[in-house]
């Protein structure tokens, strides 16, 4: 299966083609762009395409991170994730950032239960812990710094991500500590998400609509 993998939902913006036969990125393309995500990514998957020598008609399957992220960049992505599903008549599966983080963390640390957090700013965090298979202990939550270090102060596994500092003293270990997410672990496990769990939408913690938002599919491995 060849995977067109997108990711808007932080300050980078990126496109990868994956050929989960052989568990291969075929080629990467993209930049920490700040801003500006609409007008250079369909020039990135472009490129990806191209160096990956395939075509929009080789793809089997679109994956875009859902967030939690970048508002106006999740969005971007999503939509063309959706646009491009319906054009090619392929799935398209949401992959959210906590996941790509984990998954980051348990290729460098197999075997272990992982806690993914990201810094929300403002004295708050994203988190979502997951078993060590890569399946999701939690939902995705977004809480203040005290509120986590209350609810995660047991926690049996590894913390991981930009918010690590806040929840322990454990050196980093390689866990993905960077604000850019990993595009071959979105298009790795967005070949292994279940596309019946629906088109993929923005996953929104901050805001008055966020119980709204159930339905993106939390892909894993």
């Amino acid at each position: 299966m060849i995977v067109l993998a997108i990711d808007t939902a932080g300050t980078g913006c990126f496109a990868a083609v994956y050929d989960s036969g052989t568990d291969t990125v075929l080629a990467s393309v993209g930049a920490d762009i700040g801003r500006g995500h609409a007008e250079q990514l369909m020039g990135f998957i472009d490129e990806a395409l191209a160096a990956g020598g395939k075509v929009l008609a080789d793809v089997d399957r679109i994956a875009v991170t859902v967030g939690p992220g970048s508002f106006t960049g999740i969005r971007v992505g999503v939509a063309a994730a959706r646009g491009f599903a319906l054009a090619l008549s392929v799935p398209a599966v949401g992959v959210t950032t906590l996941a790509a983080v984990a998954e980051a963390a348990r290729e460098a640390n197999p075997g272990r239960a992982i806690l993914a957090t990201i810094d929300a700013k403002r004295d708050e965090l994203y988190c979502q812990s997951f078993e060590a298979d890569g399946t999701p202990r939690s939902e995705a939550l977004m809480l203040d710094i005290a509120e986590a270090q209350k609810l995660f102060a047991d926690f049996d596994g590894l913390i991981c991500g930009t918010a690590t500092k806040h929840l322990t003293d454990q050196p980093p270990e390689n866990t993905a500590q960077t604000d850019l997410t990993d595009i071959r672990l979105v298009a790795r496990l967005g070949a292994a998400a279940d596309p019946s769990l629906g088109k993929p939408s923005p996953l929104y913690l901050r805001g008055p609509d966020v119980k709204s938002q159930a339905g993106f599919a939390v892909a894993r491995a």
